[in-house]
């Protein structure tokens, strides 16, 4: 018995585990692999291979028995997740219903989740922007949060392994607090887009509108050709998962590739209970996963472990791996395990009409959404009553309208013939959030999930910084949709709780010291040194900027100094 039980553990044991597979998991796979690790993937959803998993990519609108609606039930059966943009008949079935994932509300929050291979990867909204030393350098001169153990110039020769490989269009537009990278050929402005541009350029220094830079293949490489990819069609259907792998997801392009090597091995439907500490050898040996049909419950083991479970659900593991060392969570000396948690505020919009150009109209569909607007408010002092700043999109379109008041043909032939109306013109905000300490998450010491780990308590607001914030988002785009010209303009400053967004971030944040940080600058658990965390998880602030490209950057860097202490013996 001994022998057999000796060969089973051989056979759960690899030189890494991954836990997740979504944007960051993928790319720790694809590093380790390429690396010449064995590596086990752990995912805790269901088996979606690219293009055979994706059984809505092709359909008309026709095909959908509601015409891409869900019915009223299934809404009211799903509250949180209904709220998100992408839940459509056509992608529901890449989200997490309200029911099988319960969490506890200790404050509203809008949860959004993918559990299957490639995770969100397969939602994103494909927004890709580099950080600056702006951003990194912010916490330590605006005296928030703590200081970030890196700067600029230690991520970017990974910003620009990971834009080459995974396809990012864009302009190089030359700004300090965005900086360029390996771009594919950008997406043009349309004419109002432009226009706006020239209006905000022209009237109000310091501001920019630029074209949004996305993961998108514009112009395939070689090295998107050797993944299987192909140029994006345009088709905007980026939801139901892309037949052509024309945008950036872990099912195309990092987990392929990952595959190809013959070194990884893929577990779906495995649900991580914790990661295993052996107080003798003072590190973690392995993962400890629930099957998540069977129950049964399976360790396995590795030499080093990526945790790359999403922002939320990274905490939610290590806070439930506890042992004699660490009673409060794997890592967790500084108590900080859960805490200073943040994300992008999204709760104001502003809306208009542009009665110039009638001449003009938009033809097809723009995947990078239209313009951006960089951050401009405190980039180099404090100028306002709010701490840090905000970014916005910017879109144009020209509106359409049909009589339907008429009979017979006269209505058929209205239907048929829209006439074209003016332009309408839309911005959002994404505004920079405060990590604070009484925002966390935690777990429930009574409640738990079909799998018996405990429920996730979530606990984060806005404060009065936002506020402050958002008045001057309305304050300020009006003042610029004013200036343009615009005209019927309705600000929208809705009460969403956080989470729409989909852009959690912190509770495991990097730091330079043990004592108020769980990971050091490599995202290395300061503690157990052969656990390293690199999505948003990680994040020690927040910025502005779209953030997985920055979570792409730190697996990618992260698995290179992992493999490298792993071969001189120190982990």
């Amino acid at each position: 018995m001994a022998n057999i039980n000796i060969d089973s553990v051989k056979d759960r044991t690899y030189d890494a585990i991954v836990v997740g597979s979504g944007i960051s998991g993928g790319w720790s796979a694809k590093e380790l692999c390429e690396k010449g690790l064995k590596t086990l993937v752990l995912e805790r959803g269901r088996d979606v291979q690219h293009v055979k998993d994706y059984p809505t990519t092709n359909m008309n609108p026709w095909e959908f028995e509601h015409r891409n609606e869900l019915p009223l039930k299934i809404k009211e059966e799903n509250p949180i997740v209904s709220k998100c943009y992408a839940f459509h008949e056509d992608a529901a079935h890449f989200f997490v219903k309200d029911k099988e994932h319960p969490y506890i509300q200790e404050k509203p929050f809008d949860w959004i989740r993918g559990y299957q291979v490639g995770g969100k990867s397969l939602l994103w909204a494909r927004q890709t922007q580099r950080w600056s030393d702006l951003d990194f350098k912010g916490p330590e001169r605006d005296g928030f949060a703590v200081d970030w153990p890196i700067r600029y110039a230690d991520l970017k020769p990974w910003y620009d392994h990971v834009e080459r490989f995974a396809g990012i269009a864009g302009d190089r537009d030359g700004l300090p607090e965005l900086p360029d990278g390996e771009f594919l050929p950008g997406y043009p402005l349309n004419v109002v887009e432009k226009y706006f541009k020239q209006q905000v350029e022209g009237k109000f220094s310091g501001r920019k509108v630029i074209s949004a830079r996305c993961a998108h293949i514009s112009k395939p490489q070689p090295i998107h050709i050797q993944q299987g990819r192909t140029q994006c069609q345009n088709r905007t259907l980026c939801q139901r998962g892309c037949p052509f792998g024309g945008y950036f997801s872990s099912n195309a392009s990092t987990l392929p590739w990952a595959a190809k090597t013959g070194n990884l091995t893929m577990r779906p439907d495995s649900v991580v209970h914790s990661i295993i500490y052996d107080e003798t050898k003072g590190k973690a040996v392995g993962v400890k996963v629930i099957d998540r049909n069977t129950k049964e419950e399976i360790d396995f083991f590795a030499k080093i472990i990526f945790v790359n479970a999403a922002a939320l659900n990274t905490n939610l593991i290590l806070l439930n791996s506890i042992s004699g060392r660490f009673p409060q969570g794997l890592g967790n000396d500084s108590g900080t395990l859960g805490k200073y948690v943040a994300f992008h505020n999204y709760s104001a919009r502003i809306y208009g009409e542009y009665e110039g150009l009638l001449d003009y109209k938009t033809e097809g569909r723009n995947p990078a959404g239209g313009g951006y607007i960089p951050r401009f408010r405190n980039l180099y002092k404090q100028e306002t009553d709010y701490l840090r700043g905000y970014a916005a999109g910017f879109g144009a379109w020209r509106s359409s309208s049909s009589d339907q008041s008429g009979l017979g043909m006269d209505l058929k032939d209205s239907l048929l013939n829209p006439k074209l109306g003016n332009w309408g013109v839309g911005s959002h905000m994404m505004g920079e959030t405060i990590p604070k300490e009484s925002s966390y998450v935690a777990l429930d010491v009574k409640q738990t999930d079909d799998w018996g780990i405990p429920l996730l308590k979530i606990a984060i607001d806005y404060d009065d910084n936002d506020v402050k914030m958002k008045k001057d988002y309305l304050d300020t785009m009006e003042e610029m949709f004013v200036s343009a010209g615009f005209t019927n303009i309705k600000r929208d400053e809705n009460t969403q709780p956080p989470g729409l967004d989909i852009h959690e971030m912190g509770g495991v944040r990097m730091g330079l010291d043990p004592k108020t940080s769980m990971l050091n600058k490599w995202n290395q658990l300061h503690a157990v040194p052969n656990v390293f965390v690199t999505d948003g998880a990680a994040m020690t602030s927040t910025s502005t900027q779209n953030p997985s490209l920055t979570y792409m950057a730190f697996s990618a860097r992260s698995v290179d100094y992992a493999v490298e202490q792993l071969k001189k013996g120190e982990l």
